[in-house]
């Protein structure tokens, strides 16, 4: 959305995180199709329009420019410097979200999207703005999140055996975890269900036990006092 006017503009901008156990964790950029900073990557994002709340410009702008819709969105932070857009004074409000990559991996970049694509946090290109800091800053969130909230239950099949967990923690914290002990203390939870079911084994490896997240039961634990942490 081009806006050259003057006086300060508020915008929004997404860091959508998305998994695999192959790929690790990836963000969404899109490639700007305009100036400032044409050709160059960046988070998808935009101007708010007069009529719309932060939540409805954000999953619009997510929508037009890469053709997703994200059900977990949480608002990171406000970015305001004064000259982090050289077109005028722009404040965005970041927002962070959390997919499975496997459910996008057609994107349909439109409007100021030239392109979309996903770039492990490892090896992200040239960003445009102070869109790097954001990035930066929603890894550090959702890092703190993750030992303290069952999010990345968001970024799992419903149902997965119990290494893959193990391997979204793996890449979420980017350290080694004790796996026994990480096995008891989730296990204690009680919110983690047996499906009765085993999965396919890979290679030769042996059909491991089904689970699923049971979120009606976390949010029991929760009215009862339950803490959290990893």
């Amino acid at each position: 959305m081009q806006n050259k006017s003057s006086g300060i503009k508020v915008a929004v901008d997404a860091i959508v995180f998305g998994y695999s156990k192959h790929d690790g964790i990836s963000v969404l950029l899109i490639q700007r199709k305009y100036k400032p900073y044409k050709d160059i990557w960046a988070i998808p994002g935009g101007f708010v329009l007069e009529d719309e709340s932060l939540e409805d410009a954000v999953k619009r702008e997510l929508l037009e420019e890469t053709g997703i819709t994200v059900n977990y969105l949480e608002q990171l932070y406000t970015f305001g410097e004064p000259n982090r857009d050289p077109r005028q004074r722009v404040i965005s409000i970041a927002y962070f979200g959390l997919v499975k990559t496997s459910q996008y991996q057609e994107l349909k970049a439109s409007t100021d999207a030239e392109n979309a694509n996903w770039f492990s946090i490892k090896k992200l290109p040239s960003l445009a703005f102070d869109h790097k800091q954001m990035i930066t800053a929603a890894i550090e969130r959702l890092r703190a999140k993750v030992r303290y909230q069952p999010v990345g239950f968001e970024l799992l099949d419903k149902k997965f055996p119990f290494s893959d967990l193990e391997k979204l923690y793996l890449a979420l914290l980017d350290k080694e975890i004790n796996r026994r002990n990480f096995s008891k203390k989730i296990l204690s939870f009680d919110f983690l269900e047996e499906t009765g079911e085993l999965s396919k084994p890979e290679g030769k490896g042996r059909p491991s036990k089904m689970y699923q997240f049971n979120p009606k039961r976390y949010k029991e634990l929760l009215k009862e006092g339950f803490h959290f942490e990893i």
